[in-house]
């Protein structure tokens, strides 16, 4: 009789069968899942993956506590003008077809806003609507299509959650089991003849096999666990092979002691389960520490203003920030943590956190949420708990923000790991046949051994190895970029376009001159404040050369990209920007960096720009011109062409004149034939910086952070950036030596396994052996690239 199987989950349907829509499942909750998913477009789900699905649990009663608002906003990532931000663990999370579901959750519930997989730790980010939907329901909805969500105590409370260690276990029993079985087998090896060994043989056998008992159904149950969820979505994972030959070895070996044909092979049994799990050891141990590395020692950078006692401002990074801490947060300044407001209009604009731009109103004495950023005037806030780097790190990672594409290795390993295992089961099956007809004695160690010495782990290591440890090696050098992918299109780059002012040019060096009616005590002091909630590079440096120490909190603040800001204190007012934007039309025009002031809209004067050029810009255009197209897109008029013509190489394009949005238009054109970095400060050109392969901001201070952006560049490394590109193209280099030599180690273990010259735990040694050097050989060949990274003195 052929039991079927369930078409959601893949159980067998022996006890009960529903059958609905001619599918066959094993009970109402499958049959109700698929009907979910069938009337809510859905169906896709079983075409990535067939059977993929769990059967739902019974959950009434289990997630009450949730109504509990307490605990709610213990467990909550972001909750604010009815829209929530939960971050849930889901066990069941394991194919594709799980993240595709899990990410499509807006089709089973419409104020579900959005949801993100975090595949390798099982967790999804859900964005949803708390007025139409609470955690309670969503955590009902997530468990009755399969995929219950773990909600501990661990959660609410916020502790360290305890380290996993059942690895090490599992590595303990291995290893003393190995060791007493090597033991036991010494007279066999030996073919000792005494009396008493050969009265004892018989034991010695028995107990090797109880030896092996802990090792097979404990120490190896995850490569068990692993091969049957592979085999039950219909997918050959690496570990179906592994888990082949650790069961063939154990019946070989116990149908040779119980039919007393000999020993076994429990020694290679052991042997093999222990090698493996140190190799996974290893590796996991040096993925741990260079995710350490990325987390910890390569700060987000975001730098923020903190007030002293003595209401002095001072800059700070957001590492060394504090609970009571005050801080001051100007325009287009993300909020780095959750504070709260203590002065000023707060108009948050969260779509960083929750992806949608609508900004919330907020006044003195709310809570305010790390990811926001302000739009409108200086804030002075409380921070409430320390900055959180993880976080930060996963809203710039934000789907939201990301340019989602496959990239060229991702595609390049998933191809390989989907035939690997085919064509090692095929190369064992054949290699078996041949030597069962010519030396049966040596078939079973070679079957064994080619499925354990045969694995794709290297090839799938090279990349994200690579790339992880590049990550770090560009932080510690003040180049910040948000993942791996990035990394990967920079490399791919064809032509660098640059923003000037902010960007070429230092605000921290320009020289500025007043031209016009002076300024009184009160105007200028309406003025440093006006300047002190802009972010603008111009108003910046006019900020630090106003002499007035009078600081309040204005009215009113606007600030118009590309335009100017306009500031009002109680009935006096003042603008600084364009000479449109102030109200002067009788200006001449000239070619000159300017901004002017009116004050209660009577024109004063302006202030003019020497711009102060960074060093080194020359010789970055001239090496960049070597292998880029190179180009530059300004907003300001054409004062300093002929500065910039003198400056750099011959014939490079210079467009003035640019708005935003023709910064947009220009990249988006470009991009038809060629790929696109555009290199800018974040403030008037975010749009572009959106728009092209690779986004890179380049700043001073670091206190606006635009989430457009791919990657940060300290402004004083700048002039090392075709060094950072030149290291992009070598690391793509070292992924395919990474490659080449996986699959040469491949080749050649294959070759002895199949000749019956490779025993089964050598092969097990090797296995681990090929992942580790090539992790090796990625990091060291990368931080031999990081050494030739000279520092760039500023």
């Amino acid at each position: 009789m052929v039991i079927s199987k369930c078409y959601h989950c893949g159980d067998d349907c022996d006890k009960t069968k529903v059958v609905f829509d001619e599918k066959e499942f094993c009970c109402n909750g499958c049959k109700t899942v698929y009907e979910i998913f069938t009337t809510n477009d859905l169906s896709y789900y079983y075409d990535l993956e067939g059977r993929a699905g769990a059967s739902p649990n019974e959950v009434i009663g289990k997630y009450d506590f949730l109504e509990n608002q307490a605990i709610v906003e213990k467990l909550l990532e972001f909750n604010e003008d009815g829209v929530q931000v939960i971050n849930l663990h889901i066990p069941h999370i394991h194919c594709s077809s799980c993240i595709w579901v899990l990410e499509n959750l807006n089709r089973l519930h419409p104020h579900i806003k959005s949801s993100q997989v975090d595949f390798p730790k099982k967790k999804v980010r859900i964005t949803y609507s708390s007025e139409n939907l609470t955690l309670m329901e969503l955590a009902i909805l997530l468990s009755r299509i399969g995929y219950e969500p773990n909600i501990s105590l661990d959660d609410y409370d916020k502790k360290t959650k305890k380290v996993d260690r059942s690895l090490i276990y599992k590595l303990g029993v291995a290893g003393f089991a190995f060791g007493n079985v090597m033991l036991l087998s010494f007279p066999e090896y030996f073919e000792v003849e005494e009396f008493w060994l050969d009265q004892y043989k018989v034991v010695f056998r028995w107990l090797m096999f109880a030896f092996s008992l802990p090792v097979v159904f404990y120490a190896a149950q995850d490569y068990f666990v692993s091969a049957f969820k592979g085999l039950r979505s219909r997918l050959l994972n690496i570990d179906v092979p592994i888990a082949l030959g650790i069961l063939t070895l154990f019946l070989r070996s116990t149908a040779d002691i119980a039919f007393d044909l000999g020993s076994g092979f429990f020694d290679s049994l052991t042997g093999l389960v222990f090698f493996l799990l140190v190799g996974r050891f290893f590796q996991q141990k040096t993925y741990a520490f260079l995710s350490f590395e990325r987390d910890y020692k390569s700060y987000f950078p975001i730098a923020v203003t903190r007030l002293k006692k003595d209401h002095t401002e001072e800059k700070t990074q957001i590492y060394e920030i504090r609970p009571g801490d005050r801080l001051l947060i100007r325009n287009q300044e993300i909020l780095p943590t959750d504070c709260i407001l203590i002065s000023g209009s707060a108009q948050i604009d969260y779509s960083f956190v929750t992806g949608e731009s609508q900004p919330v109103f907020k006044h003195s004495g709310d809570k305010l949420f790390a990811g926001g950023k302000q739009q409108g005037g200086l804030l002075e806030v409380e921070v409430l708990k320390s900055v959180s780097q993880s976080y930060l790190t996963q809203l710039w990672s934000n789907a939201v923000f990301s340019k989602n594409e496959a990239t060229h290795f991702q595609t390049i390993t998933d191809s390989i790991g989907k035939r690997f295992t085919v064509a090692v089961l095929t190369i064992a099956i054949l290699a078996t046949s041949f030597w069962l007809f010519y030396d049966p004695s040596k078939a079973m160690n070679v079957f064994t051994a080619v499925l354990i010495i045969a694995c794709p782990c290297a090839i799938a290591l090279a990349a994200p190895f690579t790339l992880g440890n590049l990550l770090r090696i560009f932080g510690k050098h003040k180049f910040y970029v948000k993942d791996s992918n990035a990394i990967e299109r920079l490399a791919q780059i064809e032509m660098v376009i640059f923003d000037k002012t902010g960007t070429l040019t230092s605000s921290a060096e320009n020289t500025i001159v007043y031209e016009g009616m002076e300024l009184t005590n009160a105007e200028a002091s309406l003025l440093k404040n006006t300047l002190r909630a802009s972010n603008h590079p111009l108003s910046r440096s006019l900020y630090e050369i106003l002499q007035s120490n009078e600081i309040y909190t204005l009215d009113e603040f606007d600030e118009q990209t590309g335009k100017g800001i306009h500031g009002k204190m109680k009935e006096h007012s003042i603008k600084a920007g364009s000479a449109n934007y102030v109200g002067e039309i009788k200006t001449q025009k000239t070619l000159e960096t300017s901004v002017h002031i009116s004050a209660d809209e009577n024109y004063k004067g302006r202030f003019v720009f020497k711009n102060k050029y960074r060093p080194g810009l020359n010789k970055l255009f001239e090496k960049l011109g070597k292998k880029y197209a190179t180009a530059i897109l300004s907003g300001d008029n054409e004062g300093e062409k002929e500065t910039l013509e003198r400056m750099l190489p011959f014939g490079t394009p210079m467009f003035f004149n640019q708005k935003p949005e023709d910064k947009l238009g220009f990249v988006k054109t470009l991009q038809e034939k060629r790929k696109v970095l555009m290199v800018g400060d974040g403030l008037n050109d975010a749009g572009a910086l959106a728009q092209s392969d690779v986004g890179l901001a380049v700043s001073e201070n670091i206190n606006v952070f635009s989430p457009a952006c791919d990657a940060i560049l300290d402004a004083s490394r700048l002039k090392g950036l075709d060094r950072l590109l030149k290291m992009s193209r070598q690391s793509i280099g070292i992924i395919k030596m990474s490659f080449l030599l996986s699959l040469c180690y491949n080749l050649v273990g294959l070759y002895f396994a199949v000749t019956g010259q490779l025993q089964p735990v050598i092969a097990a040694i090797l296995m681990p052996l090929s992942s580790i050097s090539i992790v090796v050989f990625t990091t060291v060949a990368t931080n031999i690239l990081g050494r030739r990274l000279k520092k760039i003195k500023s």
